[in-house]
């Protein structure tokens, strides 16, 4: 088992990649980039899920809860590749947060796609941050575009999934327990990086590792002018 740091990541190398003892994958393997969830702020969202989850009758079949030790924003989804190009990708991650500044996020309310009287997914909305979130989204996709990967087709919206409730009668309930609970909530934090997650399913739910970093690096004022890009 590799060793991992202080707040459950992996350690990083200093080219941003994260060192470990990967299985073989030959098929390939399902990546995408997202903006992780900082300690503080992945306890107290934990701790709200948590209490929402208890409340649910162990003789109803539940929802399918996410793992809460992988909380995080996704921002592009790519699907399953190579290691060459997934190299790509991550070259590509790393030149569109170059080009973006931290900035601040909250995460505050809840809700359900398509409907909470019809629940496929569960989900804590995000208010502060948002135009910020799709504007990282947005140039997240031109630089994995000049990588190769087809453009997304569709509109992205910032949200955090929390569960998965397609076909599973409890959902509705479930989601009106959430949406309730996340009306008194609010968790604030300051995005700092992209990371390029690897999806690894099996054994219950799936597990996203780390596979490389990239810090939000760009000049000074770069989160206002994020922003403004995003509400565009």
């Amino acid at each position: 088992m590799s060793q991992r740091d202080r707040d459950g990541r992996r350690p990083v190398a200093a080219d941003g990649s994260v060192p470990g003892d990967a299985a073989d994958r030959s098929g390939g393997r399902r990546v995408f980039v997202a903006v992780p969830l900082p300690e503080p702020a992945f306890r107290a969202v934990a701790s709200l899920v948590e209490g929402v989850r208890s409340a649910s009758d162990p003789a109803v079949r539940d929802v399918r809860w996410v793992r809460l030790d992988g909380l995080h924003l996704t921002l592009r989804f790519m699907g399953q590749f190579d290691e060459d190009r997934i190299a790509a990708f991550g070259d590509a991650m790393d030149r569109a947060a170059a080009a973006l500044g931290p900035f601040d996020v909250a995460i505050e309310g809840a809700g359900a796609f398509p409907a909470v009287g019809r629940p496929r997914v569960l989900w804590l909305d995000v208010t502060d941050g948002r135009d910020a979130l799709t504007a990282a989204a947005a140039a997240l996709d031109d630089e994995l575009a000049i990588a190769g990967l087809e453009r997304s087709d569709r509109p992205y919206r910032a949200h955090l999934t929390v569960a998965r409730a397609d076909g599973i009668r409890a959902g509705p309930d479930v989601a009106r327990r959430l949406v309730e609970a996340g009306a008194g909530h609010r968790t604030a934090f300051t995005a700092t990086e992209m990371v390029l997650f690897e999806t690894i399913q099996g054994g219950g739910p799936a597990r996203y590792e780390p596979l490389r970093r990239a810090l939000l690096r760009g000049p000074a004022g770069a989160r206002n002018e994020t922003a403004r890009a995003g509400a565009r």
